[in-house]
């Protein structure tokens, strides 16, 4: 039997989604720019689907327009769309300055890094213990700040930030400041009160049982209002001009159906990620071992789908193929790094040292798991815990 703890990686994809999909591809398959009947149909679903997702983004009450959705083929382009098309959006932009948080997802970092090498003025936060330095953050606010862009949980560790605050603080310095929010690892997961203050959102549909292949960023009316976002990829001019290609109409239905299936069940989900979270602690405490130390910290505010674990004196890829060989799937880190030999960023700026950097695992729940894989997760790293160290004697 196999237990899947790698859900911040990808999820397995929900029956219900599935169904839709399936419904979509055998009978509701036109391309929705062509101008028949089924080109409307297709098109129908997509705004629907827009309905669905922006409702669980905007500010309860308000209103909102399908335009301030852009769907993308991940959440990787989509912040790549936020930053470098709000960056390219008016040539004065590249004289102001951008701020990003070191722990940020590589499609946010890498992008910063990107403007930094055109001259762009860039400067990076450090996150100890997983959360922005609150005292760096401001004395790097400057009224020539225009962008700042912070998780809202961070996909290595589970730290959450506090995104109203980090965007007052940014609009107390310049109150026109765009503020962008990688939401993926927090999306339907977190109340939308958390992240209400934010321009835009990255969100991603395989994160939550959703298909892989299918992303949005929202946009408010803020960014619409000043055009403080330009196209990062030109063709036919779908999504509003903001993003060119054909829509990918089957997964993006079946995105706006695991949005439905969480938002439907969000207590039960909230209820079992606490009780995993709450087993995984309990049980690793229990085995009274002081090589395994728990990262990621137990605060009021926490993704407790996601625990950070250090196993000191095993490298992270050994003791994740022995628990491969048990049929128990974590991580080593994110799965967008894990072909770089590079150690992990988001530790680094954590405060952990090399040594514990190389023998870290995350663990990650999803929907579909219950107290047997924490069971089988457990034994499995007591088991490593002998096996290996044995080895190494």
């Amino acid at each position: 039997m196999e237990h899947y703890l790698d859900n911040s990686a990808t999820t397995p994809i929900l029956d219900c989604v599935l169904k839709k999909m399936n419904e979509i591809y055998t009978e509701n398959y036109g391309n929705p720019s062509s101008l028949h009947e089924k080109g409307y149909l297709a098109q129908k679903v997509i705004e629907e689907s827009k309905k669905t997702i922006l409702s669980t983004l905007t500010p309860s009450g308000s209103s909102f327009t399908s335009n301030q959705l852009i769907f993308t083929s991940c959440g990787t382009e989509a912040s790549n769309l936020a930053i470098l098309g709000f960056a390219g959006s008016k040539a004065r932009n590249a004289g102001k300055k951008f701020i990003f948080g070191e722990t940020e997802h590589a499609s946010v970092i890498n992008c910063a890094k990107h403007l930094e090498s055109l001259g762009y003025k860039v400067a990076f936060i450090p996150s100890p213990k997983g959360k922005l330095d609150m005292e760096r953050y401001a004395s790097e606010l400057t009224q020539d700040t225009v962008f700042v862009s912070a998780m809202l949980v961070n996909n290595e560790t589970g730290a959450v930030n506090n995104i109203n605050e980090i965007a007052s603080m940014a609009r107390a310095a310049n109150p026109d400041v765009i503020i962008h929010c990688d939401l993926v690892q927090g999306y339907m997961k977190f109340p939308k009160s958390l992240f209400s203050s934010a321009d835009m959102l990255t969100i991603s549909a395989h994160k939550i049982g959703g298909p892989k292949g299918v992303g949005a960023l929202y946009v408010s009316g803020k960014v619409l209002k000043l055009r403080a976002l330009s196209p990062v990829m030109f063709g036919g001019g779908q999504e509003n001009g903001f993003r060119s290609g054909t829509e990918n109409v089957a997964g993006i239905a079946g995105f706006a159906e695991a949005v439905k299936y969480y938002s439907d069940h969000s207590s039960k989900i909230t209820g079992l990620f606490e009780e995993l979270n709450r087993q995984t602690r309990t049980m690793l405490g229990q085995i009274g071992d002081e090589r395994i130390v728990i990262n990621t910290p137990e605060s009021e505010i926490r993704a407790d789908h996601i625990i950070n674990v250090t196993v000191r004196g095993i490298r992270s890829e050994t003791m994740l193929h022995f628990l491969s060989s048990k049929q128990v799937y974590v991580s080593s880190g994110s799965a967008c790094a894990s072909n770089t030999n590079s150690r992990s960023h988001v530790l680094k700026s954590f405060g952990l040292e090399d040594k514990d950097i190389d023998s870290s695992i995350r663990i990650s729940f999803g929907v579909q798991n219950t107290k047997e894989d924490v069971d089988a997760l457990v034994s499995g790293i007591q088991e490593g815990l002998a096996t290996l160290s044995s080895r190494r004697k």
